[in-house]
């Protein structure tokens, strides 16, 4: 159906939509005299046969001969222009498209060389204008009536994450570096994506990424490392969550029956106290096991581990009995004191305190208990 364009107009009322053709269906008839209206952002472009003619920026116009040449010299009318002809106008917005997103819909394969293989998701947001509206038209547009920014966004998010996966297998060595690196990834994707988004007739205004996730599995991974790197010395960052859990429990009410006054101050003041008695409970620990250490029997120098003799007077470092006569250390086999040259072998025991003595002893030297008549000698 053929309709008369007296005024030619188009005022977008969903502010998503980037072409609008008038009529929406078939061909209207227009003649010299008619008016064009074309807003600040917008241009208009006559189409007659299929071919797109003449081009209009902002404005109002009445159409004639003067602004209208491609199409007056193709009719070539004989009646001064002021016959109807049948046309079609594109009106086109060029203003910025702000909000499209883009986004990976399935996982996306990266070697990680410090995670391995790991499969991402990258996730952001995008800004176009129409730079060359006639090219937009005949490249993406076609025939069609209306035509909105959800119907080139697909498009244009495929673009994106094919020139993504390029960048990430060329520039990006782990994940641990990569959120520090979004800036400057996406004005290099920008560079990259100008070439593509210009083919069409679409000018890539602002291009900016949000995230780029691993599955939850290497998340958990990401973090625990994370954690370790930050906690450092474990027994430092354990005496701290004890004393952190006790001084929580007596601020958040686990202590109220002594008042809640009392549980605040018992909640800055136990912190300190347990990290003391941690530390002195550290320190009583260390003197333990420095008593526990092995010295030496005669000048109670500290000795290794594994030493037999005393690297500083070498005297025998395991001893199991002294001389009962001069206190001498001696060893277990020993058959005479090396001091006094005593018989061992010749030893009694104390009959009240067990102490050993020598053959000859009447009396215990170590409690006074006497101890008989000698034995009689040996044959």
């Amino acid at each position: 159906m053929t309709q008369f364009l007296d005024v030619i107009e188009w005022q977008d009322q969903s502010g998503t939509e980037i072409v609008h053709r008038v009529p929406e269906t078939g061909s209207g008839e227009t003649k010299a005299g008619s008016r064009l209206v074309v807003r600040q952002y917008q241009a208009a472009i006559f189409f007659h046969a299929g071919k797109g003619l003449d081009i209009f920026g902002p404005g109002s116009y009445r159409l004639s001969t003067q602004n209208l040449p491609i199409l007056t010299k193709i009719l070539a009318l004989p009646f001064g222009f002021k016959s109807p002809f049948r046309t079609e106008v594109y009106f086109v917005s060029q203003k910025v498209f702000t909000n499209l997103r883009w986004g990976t819909k399935d996982p996306v394969a990266f070697r990680d060389k410090e995670l391995g293989l790991v499969r991402l998701r990258a996730f952001g947001v995008f800004t176009i204008r129409v730079a060359q509206p006639l090219l937009f038209l005949n490249s993406i547009v076609g025939s069609r009536p209306e035509f909105d920014t959800s119907d080139i966004e697909d498009f244009l998010r495929e673009v994106i994450v094919s020139r993504l996966n390029d960048f990430l297998g060329e520039t990006v060595d782990t994940l641990l570096n990569l959120p520090k690196y979004y800036d400057e990834m996406a004005v290099s994707l920008s560079k990259r994506l100008t070439e593509n988004f210009h083919k069409v007739g679409l000018e890539l205004v602002d291009f900016l990424i949000n995230r780029i996730t691993p599955p939850e599995d290497v998340q958990k991974m990401m973090d625990e490392r994370t954690g370790m790197a930050v906690v450092g010395d474990l027994d430092k960052f354990f005496k701290f969550k004890a004393a952190k859990a006790l001084g929580d429990a007596a601020t958040s009410g686990a202590l109220a029956g002594a008042g809640a006054g009392f549980g605040a101050g018992l909640g800055m003041v136990v912190p300190g106290m347990l990290y003391d008695a941690l530390k002195a409970s550290g320190d009583e620990r260390k003197s333990a096991e420095s008593e526990s250490a092995a010295h030496c029997p005669d000048c109670h120098s500290e000795l290794p581990a594994d030493a037999r003799f005393c690297p500083r007077c070498g005297h025998q470092a395991v001893v199991m009995r002294k001389c009962s006569r001069c206190g001498k250390n001696v060893t277990p086999s020993s058959k005479f004191c090396s001091a006094c040259g005593v018989d061992l072998s010749a030893e009694l025991h104390c009959k009240a305190c067990d102490a050993r003595l020598l053959s000859d002893t009447r009396f215990c030297p170590h409690c006074g208990e006497g101890q008989g008549a000698p034995p009689p000698a040996h044959p």
